[in-house]
């Protein structure tokens, strides 16, 4: 049965007749052949399409990356921007606005050997071909390189490789900078030093900027944007007359209504002008810790080299930033041994760190000593009502000194400190007459009235 099922299916599905089937597939054949030449000429420039479209797709994969990274970049200089935009509310001293252009320093320099770190090797290390120059590399890096003190005064090539590069034995008796005669007594039967700071630079800069970044901080958050409240647009004086009079009489009812309550306000600024002062103090410390007790003479050291005779003296600048060390690499061998590889490391990086910090201690020296007498001009302006009046008229020339003194007079330093800061911003003609217009408020308050002085503020 299931074979005469079989064939009964095959003689179905085959054609009734060879007539027939001869004139099937000789009709097919026609369309056959014709699909066959269409896909061979086709080919080749379906393939060309197909490597066209998977270069396209390449290209798609590579764009959104680059414009991720092209829109993090723009990000990260709008946010540093804003940051440290300038503001035309003049709402701190001078010495303060130079603290926050020492963090944007940092910062630049920090960016500076980052991207010198990230183009090309940090690191290069001569050794024999035993270990991967890769690993090597990396071993160094991490671990950090020494030079021997006593081959700084060698000279390269022909008792040492380098300053600081020569043998252990060779070199016993080690020299120091002139500023490290006493300081180094406890250190003194090392004949190697340690290059430990190399690969922290830049997260140390970055460091150092938020420091100097934190006393504005502070006082942009206790500040709160009291002076740009109440400069209400009258720095252009550019308003009608019925305007300017209604912000100028909002001013001073705030003044007449908040005097004697400015104190504590004024006292946190001067506190942020403290801590900027113990900022500088303690980042000269904090970097001679952070070279191993090497920087706090180092710009001394620096102009003593320059004037004596080099021959004799060591470079600080090749003592604290080597540019070549060396460095030790231990394995074991065949044997189970441990093997000493000795190598010498090349420090590109330290031809643009000595550069930066020899700069950074000339100019952390300038701001300790600004900073330090900003400290002191702002004691003698907290015990001095005198000098109060005296640099009220100094910089405001169009008030009357007798109006100058009745606001002194009458008022705390925090009211004086608030004046001044509206003076640095307020149109000089309408800064005057709301200090006229106050004056004779205190004025009358006790019965008599500012000589020369007539009352221009009145209801709108």
């Amino acid at each position: 049965m299931r074979t005469s099922g079989g064939l009964s299916s095959a003689v179905l599905a085959a054609p009734s007749s060879p007539a027939a089937g001869a004139a099937s597939s000789s009709a097919s054949s026609p369309h056959k052949s014709s699909r066959q030449a269409r896909r061979s000429r086709a080919k080749p420039a379906g393939s060309l399409r197909s490597r066209q479209r998977s270069a396209w797709q390449r290209l798609a994969r590579i764009k959104p990356d680059s414009a991720r990274h092209d829109a993090w970049i723009m990000d990260a200089i709008r946010g540093l921007y804003c940051l440290f935009q300038v503001s035309k509310v003049q709402n701190d001293g001078f010495v303060s606005r130079l603290h926050v252009l020492t963090a944007v320093l940092l910062l630049t320099f920090s960016a500076m050997v980052s991207m010198k770190q990230a183009v090309g090797n940090p690191i290069d290390c001569v050794h024999t071909r035993d270990i991967p120059v890769e690993a090597f590399n990396a071993y160094c890096w991490i671990h950090s390189t020494y030079f021997v003190t006593g081959a700084m005064l060698g000279v390269a090539g022909v008792n040492v490789a380098f300053p600081g590069v020569g043998s252990t034995l060779l070199f016993q008796h080690r020299p120091r900078l002139p500023s490290q005669q006493s300081a180094d007594r406890g250190a003194a039967d090392s004949l190697t030093r340690q290059v430990k700071y190399y690969q922290w630079v830049p997260f140390f800069l970055v460091f150092q900027a938020i420091l100097f970044y934190t006393p504005r901080w502070l006082w942009k958050g206790w500040e709160g944007g009291k002076i740009h409240a109440l400069m209400m647009d009258l720095d252009i004086g550019l308003c009608s007359e019925v305007e300017k009079k209604q912000k100028k009489k909002m001013l001073l009812d705030y003044l007449w209504e908040n005097l004697r309550f400015h104190n504590w306000w004024a006292y946190r600024y001067y506190l942020c002008e403290v801590l900027a002062l113990l900022n500088v103090i303690g980042q000269m410390f904090l970097m001679n810790r952070f070279f191993d007790g090497a920087f706090l003479t180092f710009g001394i050291d620096v102009l003593r080299f320059l004037e004596s005779d080099q021959e004799d003296r060591v470079d600080p600048m090749i003592y604290v930033f080597p540019r070549m060390t060396k460095c030790t690499f231990y394995k074991y061998g065949v044997s189970g041994e441990v093997e000493r590889h000795d190598a010498v490391c090349i420090l590109p990086l330290n031809v643009v760190n000595e550069k930066i910090y020899v700069f950074l201690w000339f100019w952390f020296l300038f701001l300790g000593v600004l900073s330090l007498l900003t400290v002191i001009y702002r004691v003698i302006i907290i015990f001095s009502p005198r000098t109060r009046v005296y640099l009220l008229r100094l910089r405001f020339r169009l008030v009357r000194r007798e109006a100058v003194e009745t606001i002194v007079r009458r008022s705390k330093v925090g009211d004086w400190f608030l004046l001044y800061m509206l003076g640095e911003n307020l149109d000089t003609v309408i800064y005057r007459d709301v200090m006229h217009e106050l004056a004779n408020r205190l004025a009358s308050r006790h019965h008599h009235s500012v000589p020369g002085v007539k009352g221009e503020l009145q209801e709108a």
